[in-house]
């Protein structure tokens, strides 16, 4: 009898174990950032595929997190294949979080797949310049423990913080990000506050500042720069200002920040049929305002209209670019801007002040069919002009950025040779910039340009680098910031001799703050960095 017993329990463990090797297990990290001020950052998917008609219990979940030290809590969660509808909380750790974690539960496991995830709180002083990469290693379940198949080994999540997100300080959406260096080395970013919806204008819509002394590691409270009020008698929906672009005059440290402005035209858009129209006068035309800092961004004077300064009476609309313009060699201020031309086309062009921002010269509409641009100066003083593409928009593969050059600030202007040709897009904003080094005691410069890495929509948010000057762009330097869908606008600024910052509208925020090494996108690896897919 005993020998049977013995042989039964054999038999049982022999397909116990067979059973268990059915099942397949896979772990995965989605290509995102991990944001401190988000409660519940995806950390880690994984899949239990149980074969068909078979079930069982899951108890244990075994992870791997380099990166621990960076968390506050962990949360395991079952649930649908995004973890977003009501999954349900089936263990957590809270405090002291170890690089080895085993999660217990108890957890029914249907034929199918079965997809848990990972969701983990950052420390509020988590490190934006570590990654965290959190992988299951082993399941055990009642038939038998299994070894998880990692789908994306080189991945690691970069830390950043959620800079603004719904709801924050009573706003439902922050969009149109504009980042800048002061000269005393403080972050300035300048963002629409839309308080009641996500729609453009014409809306209830200010213009918000966050600021930063510190690199980016904490922001200061946010400060509303340029609010319309009840202008004329309307209604704060009806005087909405929005696509504020900044300039930093880096002589003197004053601040520009520029928006336009609309008063009445409930629900009409400025950039559509007469939502703007020709001439000067308020109400009728959008105006293009400003507000100035001589106190590196910790109070702005009272919105001034620049609208019959700088708009052509014929043009139909003429507004800042919603990013940060750039101080030339010689101290020229250049502001990337945009408008609708005498017959209601869209262009982007430049304007440019030499006597320190007390008055401005508009330059001539590089193509007609472009809108929202960012400039850089070459090395040999011209202009480029990095532009969203208006042109092409019914075809995903013609969805490519415009880049003019101007060699006289803006009177002329022709095609740079990556013109609709090197960088593609989705129809967005996107943010370049340059950035001067010294390798081996050689004066050098890149480009860096982002925006989301697609034809088809906001999606891998991305980070490209050139170093010929805009003429091509390696794929071995694209840095994937975020895979998911976001609004996409992003903004680039050069934090310090040793980092670069940049604020995007991303997938797990409406505005995301990381900061990024420089050597690691002029010399990448693949431990190191979110690579394109």
């Amino acid at each position: 009898m005993k020998w049977y017993v013995t042989f039964f329990g054999m038999l049982i463990s022999v397909v116990l174990v067979r059973a268990a090797e059915s099942l397949i297990i896979t772990t995965s990290i989605p290509a995102q950032p991990a944001l401190i001020r988000n409660d519940k950052n995806s950390l880690a998917r994984v899949v239990v595929d149980m074969p068909p008609g078979q079930t069982d219990l899951l108890q244990v979940i075994h992870f791997s997190i380099d990166g621990s030290t960076e968390l506050e809590s962990l949360t395991l969660q079952a649930g649908d294949d995004i973890g977003a509808f009501k999954p349900k909380i089936i263990g957590n750790i809270q405090n002291n979080i170890k690089q080895s974690v085993s999660i217990r539960c108890d957890a029914k496991l249907q034929s199918g797949k079965n997809v848990f995830w990972l969701k983990g709180k950052l420390k509020p002083a988590a490190n934006l310049l570590k990654t965290i990469s959190a992988k299951c290693t082993l399941v055990e379940t009642k038939m038998g423990r299994i070894s998880a198949n990692d789908l994306s080994p080189s991945v690691r999540q970069r830390i950043g913080i959620a800079l603004r997100k719904h709801m924050d300080d009573g706003v439902h959406t922050y969009r149109i990000p504009a980042l800048t260096t002061t000269t005393k080395g403080t972050l300035l970013c300048v963002y629409d506050m839309r308080r009641r919806k996500s729609r453009d204008l014409q809306e209830d819509i200010d213009i918000g500042l966050s600021r930063s002394t510190d690199g980016g590691a904490t922001w200061e409270p946010q400060r509303v720069i340029m609010d319309m009020g009840k202008y004329g008698g309307l209604p704060e929906e009806q005087n909405g200002c929005s696509d504020p672009g900044i300039i930093v005059d880096q002589r003197t440290g004053d601040i520009f920040c520029f928006a336009v402005w609309m008063n009445g035209k409930p629900g009409k858009h400025q950039w559509n049929a007469d939502g703007s129209e020709p001439g000067f006068e308020i109400g009728k035309s959008a105006q293009f305002m400003m507000v100035r800092s001589k106190d590196d961004g910790r109070t702005w004077t009272k919105p001034e209209n620049l609208t019959s300064q700088l708009k052509k009476e014929a043009w139909w609309l003429f507004a800042p670019s919603p990013q940060h313009g750039i101080n030339l060699k010689d101290g020229t201020l250049v502001m990337p801007s945009q408008g609708r031309d005498e017959k209601g086309r869209e262009f982007s062009t430049i304007m440019t002040s030499t006597n320190r921002g007390a008055s401005w010269i508009i330059g001539q509409p590089a193509i007609i069919g472009s809108s929202e641009c960012q400039a850089v100066e070459l090395e040999d003083g011209s202009i480029m002009l990095n532009m969203r593409n208006e042109k092409d928009r019914a075809k995903e593969q013609d969805r490519l950025r415009l880049v003019y050059v101007t060699k006289d600030r803006g009177k002329t202007w022709f095609p740079h040779e990556s013109n609709r040709k090197s960088l593609i897009e989705p129809r967005c904003n996107g943010s370049l910039i340059r950035v001067d080094y010294q390798e081996a005691g050689k004066k050098k410069h890149v480009l860096l340009f982002a925006n989301p890495h697609s034809q088809k929509g906001r999606t891998h948010q991305t980070i490209q680098i050139s170093f010929d000057e805009g003429k091509t762009w390696p794929k071995s330097h694209h840095l994937l910031l975020d895979e998911g869908r976001g609004a996409g606008y992003a903004s680039l600024t050069r934090v310090d001799e040793d980092h670069i910052g940049i604020v995007y509208e991303g997938s797990q925020a409406h505005l995301v703050f990381e900061k990024i090494p420089l050597r690691e996108l002029l010399y990448p690896k693949s431990n190191h960095t979110v690579k394109d897919k």
